[in-house]
């Protein structure tokens, strides 16, 4: 591999990213693609200040001085962009994800907890966001419960949330799914929502929102989906009770879809909180809809979706301990 060719195996990154300065480099053309600016008053005639990396606007201001972390996720974190983009290229290339006691081993961080707040950190980025258009063709439309055994949570946690032992399964929540088969010049791409219920109203409104008037939309013989006609889609059903499949009319892209969802969760994370589930999602989401592109191409398009986004421990925290109360 040649000193300026950019890494394509994640033997690769590692080599490659354990150069801060290189590190720096890559988020500096991420961040600034027209040149490093002041983030408070914009000039762009900022001094460099080498020995800690950091830069300095010539305008007398607060926060005069400034490091390529600011105003990303990596923003107030110790932890050197080396470590940080190897946690990238490991979470956004691992099909089965990666938890966090096997990433505070693996790039050698002090906690399990600081693992898993870079890794919350990193799905925050994931997310897709407001969505440019909605699905179009042949749309596949599916729900799936997700959630964890009772049998499997420490004992003293099934006492604080008083649960019994015989209970089997605990906090299943509904997702629902929507797949976009692939055309000609695409590949199927996936959404996810976690829905309160599976009445026609709550079902109906996520297929509004993200599904053109006119699609085809495949579903099974769930009766909330009943007037899905009337809404202005060619709607096909599929009975699983008599069979899975008919010609075109089926669902089998989001049963695969839900097939490696659920071994994520439950073979790799094991038991996900309800009120970070969603989190979870953008995750598997993400990877799916860009399995087509190489490991390299997915850092790169990782590293421009770092900006502007920043979620902190007690945001996540306090969410946990707001829904658990």
């Amino acid at each position: 591999m040649a000193a300026n060719e950019s890494p394509k195996t994640l033997i690769e990154a590692v080599r490659y990213y354990s150069d801060l300065d290189r590190c720096q480099q890559k988020l500096v053309e991420a961040r600034w693609p027209n040149g490093v600016e002041c983030p408070t008053c914009g000039r762009t005639d900022v001094v460099y200040l080498k020995n800690q990396r950091r830069w300095q606007c010539k305008s007398v201001h607060p926060k005069r001085q400034f490091s390529a972390k600011l105003g990303t996720i990596f923003e107030d974190s110790p932890i050197g962009l080396d470590k940080w983009f190897v946690t990238i290229w490991l979470i956004a290339s691992a099909k089965n994800g990666i938890s966090s006691y096997e990433l505070q081993r693996s790039i050698g961080v002090k906690t399990q907890k600081t693992a898993w707040f870079m890794l919350h950190r990193i799905r925050l980025a994931m997310q897709a966001g407001g969505f440019e258009k909605k699905f179009q063709g042949h749309v596949e439309a599916d729900e799936s419960f997700i959630g964890g055994r009772a049998r499997n949570m420490h004992a003293s946690k099934r006492k604080r949330l008083g649960i019994s032992q015989s209970k089997s399964m605990i906090g299943k929540i509904a997702v629902m799914g929507l797949l976009e088969r692939h055309g000609k010049e695409s590949h199927s791409r996936v959404r996810l929502e976690v829905v309160q219920t599976r009445k026609k109203h709550q079902l109906e409104e996520v297929v509004t929102a993200n599904v053109e008037q006119g699609a085809a939309l495949y579903t099974d013989a769930l009766r909330s989906y009943d007037r899905m006609a009337q809404r202005g889609y060619v709607h096909h059903v599929i009975d699983h009770a008599e069979q899975y499949v008919d010609g075109q009319v089926h669902t089998n892209g989001l049963e695969n879809f839900w097939s490696l969802l659920k071994r994520t969760l439950k073979g790799t994370y094991v038991s996900v909180e309800p009120f970070h589930l969603f989190r979870y999602l953008d995750e598997q989401v993400y990877r799916f809809n860009s399995r087509k592109m190489t490991d390299a191409a997915r850092f790169d398009e990782m590293t421009k979706k770092l900006i502007g986004k920043r979620v902190t421990y007690a945001q996540l925290t306090g969410e946990r301990l707001k829904q658990s109360a």
